[in-house]
């Protein structure tokens, strides 16, 4: 979760234009509109994915896992020559993102396409709330054949930094509390709902839901959380990204100034 950052809520925004600009940001961008390297990262994603879901637990042989040690050092040294850890393209979660509607969080660890560490878990906005879908595999165990608490709180996290951006004002979370009602199944299609509840000066209340299908067809509820995010100031957090990105260039670079 994120530190509250100091700074202004700024002026009274129009809500039905905000709650229209979220809903923008949360809609699938068209294939025929998708560069060809952001398709391609998407897919380099899904199929690593593939690969950890499988690789967890796996009765593989000895030797097929040793081949594969060589396989992928030799695809991860082809990355070798070219820049890398310094993209920081977009935004890493969805509370810093303000009500842009073309927002990207490609890289988010939650709901990032190009990111293989995401489930990824999908967001819409739908009458004036947001609702997320996700199905998270054997690397997100906690309890057998459960996704693990951790997640869980990471996933609301997501949720309602999301669905704050629909006070007009959005900013980073101060607290997630969450409340875990029933186990959450691995391998599952999963629902949540996030909602606005108020909002106080510069915190923002949000309260979240997650439910699963059992075999039977009864919807059963897994988890609930209450957020509370602070409003922030948006020069701040620019200030934060350039210094995050120089720290970067000069640990890359190897000095230390």
């Amino acid at each position: 979760m994120s530190d509250a950052v100091e700074g202004p809520p700024g002026a009274g925004p129009d809500l039905e234009l905000v709650k229209a600009e979220v809903a923008m940001r949360w809609q699938e961008t068209p294939l025929e509109e998708l560069t060809e390297r952001r398709t391609a990262m998407r897919d380099v994603a899904d199929s690593m994915r593939t690969i950890i879901d499988r690789l967890v637990g796996t009765a593989a042989p000895t030797e097929l896992i040793v081949e594969m040690v060589d396989e992928l050092a030799s695809i991860a040294s082809q990355l070798d020559d070219w820049p890398h850890g310094t993209l920081y393209e977009g935004f890493a979660e969805a509370a810093n993102a303000g009500a842009d509607p073309h927002a990207m969080f490609e890289h988010s660890p939650f709901i990032g396409r190009a990111n293989p560490l995401a489930p990824p878990i999908s967001l819409a906005e739908v009458d004036g709330h947001l609702e997320g879908r996700a199905r998270f595999g054997s690397a997100y165990e906690g309890p057998p054949g459960c996704v693990h608490g951790g997640y869980i709180a990471g996933a609301f996290d997501e949720l309602l930094g999301a669905t704050q951006s629909l006070s007009g004002n959005p900013g980073m979370t101060a607290r997630l509390t969450v409340n875990y009602r029933t186990p959450t199944p691995l391998h599952a299609d999963l629902f949540m709902r996030g909602e606005l509840t108020s909002v106080e000066g510069r915190k923002i209340f949000t309260h979240g839901w997650l439910y699963a299908t059992d075999p039977d067809g009864t919807e059963r509820l897994c988890a609930e959380a209450d957020g509370l995010f602070i409003s922030i100031d948006f020069g701040r957090f620019a200030a934060m990204k350039n210094e995050r990105e120089q720290a970067e260039r000069h640990r890359l670079e190897g000095t230390d100034d």
